[in-house]
């Protein structure tokens, strides 16, 4: 099983490399030229990696970028008292979004009005659209709602309909580490790399 599961990573990582080679040059060129903030938008394991990702951008690439949840009393309150549908939507409001941003969406399946799943991301790409925001998203599965109204939308391959969450998760890593270490995008080293760079 170990055996097959790195087998489904390689294969994954071609195939994504062939079918979405133009939307990931697309993402690229878009945090190259964005003169705004990056609002990175996940719930679950997609959270936690917007949180990473979010720091990253910010330390290797010099972008203002967040991720809502990281506001842990902010988004448990608006729960709360609003329901979980709007706490992305009313953080983008209060942080004044503008079209010089872009909010770019984590998700396993990328939000279906139809199904009512991950509204709360949904809400937040309508508003973007709406301001005229750009937006963007890495997503597993056929890419949901996320496909259909983002600007640029990288979907990674399903290989093992078994195995979409971890292979979503595990990639959406794959590539914002990508993207902040591409030289065109980061404006410093890490840590690591700065000192093999000294020898």
């Amino acid at each position: 099983m170990i055996r097959q599961y790195f087998e489904m990573v390689v294969k994954t990582a071609e195939e994504l490399y062939k079918k979405e080679k133009d939307s990931l040059h697309d993402l690229q060129f878009a945090l190259e030229k964005l003169e705004g903030r990056l609002f990175i938008l996940g719930v679950g394991g997609s959270a936690a990696n917007a949180s990473h990702a979010a720091s990253d951008f910010r330390k290797m690439c010099g972008i203002e970028a967040y991720a809502p949840t990281d506001n842990v009393a902010e988004i448990t309150a608006r729960t709360n008292d609003e329901g979980f549908e709007t706490v992305f939507v009313e953080w983008l409001k209060v942080s004044k979004l503008t079209d010089k941003d872009m909010v770019l969406v984590f998700s396993v399946g990328g939000g279906n009005k139809e199904k009512n799943i991950s509204v709360n991301l949904i809400n937040a790409l309508d508003y973007a659209v709406e301001i005229g925001a750009k937006t963007a998203g890495i997503i597993g599965r056929d890419g949901g709602y996320t496909k259909k109204v983002a600007d640029i939308c990288v979907v990674i391959p399903t290989v093992n309909e078994y195995l979409i969450t971890p292979f979503a998760e595990s990639f959406q890593a794959v590539i914002w580490h990508m993207l902040v270490f591409l030289p065109s995008v980061k404006i410093n080293e890490g840590k690591w790399e700065s000192i093999a760079l000294q020898k």
